[in-house]
């Protein structure tokens, strides 16, 4: 067996995946805001930085125990857009020993693509995969054999948030600002991907799976449960409605919340809603494999 270990570094969340030929050994996830102010600045926040160094270095010490043999790290769409990323490759060279690839949109979407149909049964049809991060969704359609077309939006959770979600719970008009947002940049990628083409929905990373928790109505976060649920479009509406009206805190306090998203789930559950009506899917499947798995079968 080759044992390999993936690193997803995001807008919002950092996360590991060290597996043997696609058994899982070690998932783990920790929430480092490392898009913290990007869309504002243009820069990485010192703090961020920090908090993403604490958490590669426990990665690391994992890596090591576990004896993986390869490892590939991706950073996506806050590292893309910020001015001093230099300083970012140079910290996870020092503490990982590996060079991070700061990837497209377009790679970003095709590892979410290969990630998160893995492990779901088959469907007839082509596909649409969004999977919405802290600065960016991406979406890709294609099928088991062949991408019909990927495009990298920078509509995420936190950016959204930070833009536009400015009290707590939002305003109305805040949330007006969100859904054009996000309308406004579905538009532009249907040029490049084919979104009426697709028959599925399957829908990725914590966004979409706290979403499909809440409208389970689990008493703890359960990824047996949430992996293949399929939920409608009422039921996202729903608890779209639920996030906007509590504040942070109160989000905070959902059971199956995790406590460093609590301040951007409503903001991406918005661009959840928006992107089903866009598109006019009566339903979505999320998915709790995504890009990581993607990385890590891309060096299996």
């Amino acid at each position: 067996m080759t044992r390999v270990a993936g690193i997803d570094c995001g807008t919002n969340s950092i996360r590991l995946l060290i597996s043997d030929d696609g058994v899982d050994v070690v998932r783990e996830m920790r929430i480092v805001r490392l898009g913290q102010g990007v869309d504002r600045t243009g820069r990485l926040a010192p703090e961020a930085l920090e908090r993403t160094r604490v958490a590669l270095a426990e990665y690391q010490d994992l890596i090591a125990r576990h004896g993986a043999t390869a490892v590939r790290m991706v950073a996506t769409s806050a590292t893309r857009d910020a001015a001093n990323r230099g300083d970012f490759l140079d910290m996870v060279l020092g503490v990982l020993g590996v060079e991070p690839e700061v990837i497209t949109g377009d790679e970003e979407a095709r590892l979410s693509f290969a990630g998160a149909v893995q492990s779901l049964p088959e469907r007839s049809g082509p596909l649409l995969v969004a999977d919405i991060g802290g600065g960016s969704t991406e979406l890709v359609v294609g099928t088991a054999d062949r991408l019909l077309g990927a495009r990298s939006l920078d509509v995420g959770c936190v950016r959204m948030t930070e833009r536009h979600l400015r009290d707590d719970p939002p305003t109305a008009a805040q949330v007006a600002a969100v859904t054009a947002d996000v309308r406004a940049a579905i538009d532009s990628a249907r040029p490049e991907v084919p979104l009426d083409q697709a028959r599925s929905l399957i829908g990725v990373a914590g966004t979409v799976t706290t979403v499909a928790a809440l409208a389970l109505d689990l008493d703890r976060y359960r990824s047996e449960v949430i992996h293949g649920s399929t939920i409608s479009f009422d039921q996202v509406d729903d608890v779209t409605q639920r996030l906007l009206a509590l504040t942070s805190a109160e989000r905070a306090a959902l059971p199956v919340m995790h406590p460093g998203r609590a301040d951007v789930i409503a903001g991406g559950a918005v661009v959840l809603r928006t992107l089903m009506i866009e598109v006019g899917a009566r339903e979505v499947t999320a998915s709790e494999h995504d890009i990581l798995d993607g990385i890590a079968a891309s060096i299996a």
